[in-house]
C-alpha cells in the first residue's frame, strides 16, 4: 500500500498569462481605434454668404385702402466641404438645412437644385457674384476624397428673423450612411 500524501502541485503562477492577454486586447484596441474611421465624413462650411430680397408686387389698379403686396426672400449660399472618411465611396442623396427661429420654431428647406440656378440668377442678378460651383445631388465621393461645392437655400423669411435665429445648419443625406449636420456660423 502507497503512503498517503497530502502535498499539493506546485500552484502555477497566472500572472504572466494575464498581462500577455491583457497586452494583446490593448493591442486591438488601439488598432481599432486608429484603422476604424469614427465619423462616415467631415462636413465644414468655408464660406458663407446672405442675401435678403425684398419684393413689391405693384398693380395698375388702385383700390383704396389696399397697399401694394410684397414678399421678403431670403438666400443663403454656403460652400461645403466634404471629407470622406471612409473606406467605400459615399454618395450624395439630399441636402437640406435648417433655421431655428427664437421661438423654438424649425423651418426646413431642400437645397436648390442645379438645373433650378440658371433661372434663379436671371431673376436675382444680385446671387451671381456670390455664387460658386454647385454641389450637386448624387455626387460620389471616393474614399479619402473630398467634395466641394455651394449649396443654397431659400427661406420665405426677413433678414431679421434671420439675424435673430436661435440656430441654423446644413444637414448632408448619403445613400446608405448616417447623415451630417453642420451648423451655420453667425457673424
Amino acid at each position: 500500500m502507497s503512503e498517503l500524501s497530502f502535498a499539493q502541485p506546485e500552484r502555477r503562477n497566472f500572472l504572466v498569462p494575464a498581462l500577455i492577454a491583457i497586452a494583446v486586447l490593448a493591442i486591438l484596441i488601439v488598432g481599432i481605434y486608429l484603422y476604424v474611421p469614427h465619423s462616415t465624413a467631415d462636413l465644414t462650411i468655408t464660406h458663407l454668404a446672405v442675401l435678403p430680397e425684398h419684393t413689391v408686387f405693384n398693380s395698375d389698379s388702385k383700390i383704396v385702402g389696399q397697399k401694394a403686396r410684397f414678399d421678403d426672400d431670403l438666400y443663403i449660399l454656403a460652400t461645403v466641404r466634404v471629407d470622406n472618411r471612409l473606406r467605400v465611396p459615399l454618395t450624395l442623396d439630399d441636402i437640406t438645412g435648417t433655421i431655428t427661429a427664437p421661438d423654438g420654431s424649425e423651418s426646413t428647406t431642400a437645397a436648390l437644385q442645379k438645373r433650378d440656378l440658371p433661372n434663379l440668377y436671371a431673376v436675382f442678378p444680385a446671387l451671381v457674384p456670390l455664387a460658386s460651383a454647385p454641389l450637386p445631388r448624387e455626387s460620389i465621393i471616393q474614399p479619402a476624397g473630398r467634395a466641394e461645392g455651394m449649396v443654397l437655400l431659400h427661406y420665405p423669411i426677413p433678414q431679421a428673423e434671420w439675424d435673430q435665429r436661435k440656430s441654423a445648419s446644413i444637414t448632408l443625406k448619403f445613400y446608405n450612411q448616417d447623415p451630417i449636420t453642420v451648423p451655420l456660423p453667425k457673424p
